[in-house]
Formats: C-alpha cells, sequence, structure tokens
C-alpha cells in the first residue's frame, strides 16, 4: 500500500519492478543507500563500530564514504569491528531487499598481518585486497 494523502491505500500485488535505465531507478537506490548510511552512523554512535581517525590536532573519525553507488567502510582493526559490519551488511539486505555483490568487496588492510586479514575476510565473506586499488576511478593507497 502507499500513502495517500496521510492514509494507506488498499495493499496491491507488486508485478513487477523498474526496467533498466527507468529514471526512477538512482533515486530508490540513493533511498536504499540512505538505509546503509543510517545504520553505520548508528553504529558509530553506538560504539558498536570505530572508525578510522585522521589528524593530529582535533582529530575526525570516518567510518563510511558513499558515492553513487559505490560505498567505502573504513575502521580500526578490531573483531568488533568484523562483526559489527557483518550485522550492517546483513540488517542492510534484509530491510532493503538488496544483495551486497561481495565478489566486488574486499578487505585492505595497512600494517595489518596476513593471517589477520584472511580471517577478518573469511568473515565477512570477501576476498582480501592490496593497499594500492582504484577507488571510483582514482588510485588509492
Amino acid at each position: 500500500s502507499v500513502l495517500v494523502n496521510g492514509s494507506p491505500t488498499d495493499e496491491f500485488p507488486l508485478e513487477r519492478g523498474l526496467r533498466q535505465g527507468d529514471p526512477l531507478s538512482p533515486f530508490l537506490f540513493q533511498v536504499a543507500a540512505e538505509g546503509l548510511n543510517v545504520l553505520m552512523q548508528t553504529m558509530v554512535e553506538n560504539q558498536f563500530f570505530e572508525g578510522y581517525s585522521i589528524g593530529m590536532q582535533n582529530p575526525v573519525s570516518i567510518s563510511h564514504l558513499q558515492f553513487a553507488d559505490d560505498t567505502l567502510l573504513l575502521g580500526t582493526k578490531s573483531w568488533a569491528n568484523v562483526h559489527a559490519l557483518r550485522a550492517v551488511l546483513v540488517l542492510f539486505e534484509t530491510m532493503s531487499g538488496l544483495k551486497v555483490n561481495f565478489n566486488k568487496c574486499m578487505l585492505v588492510g595497512v600494517n595489518i598481518s596476513d593471517s589477520w586479514l584472511n580471517a577478518a575476510a573469511t568473515a565477512l565473506r570477501c576476498k582480501v585486497g592490496n593497499v594500492s586499488f582504484l577507488y571510483l576511478g582514482l588510485p588509492i593507497g
């Protein structure tokens, strides 16, 4: 059902989704992506996830960056962060109906042992990436 003038209509069956190239598609994706943003903010605010701090004086903590359909999640090395990320991704899939493409996901660590990265990547169902990678077409690392 949908709200019309503040009142819900009768329920109706979904017969098909949006077709590829539909101009409404990017907008609906942004609505779903905002859900991921809110989930990450909630995890940080409730101290379930610790972002990566940048700067010495007045440090800024960054936990996630989003642009279009790309998301970069940043955090400190901890199993609490790994479990929090796993929970966020499962919740995001459940709430949005979208599927995270784990074949495109990678875990990258700086000064972190390969054994820890491999174990964390297995828990997150992703692969281990190199410090040098492309994000939005720009080289990182």
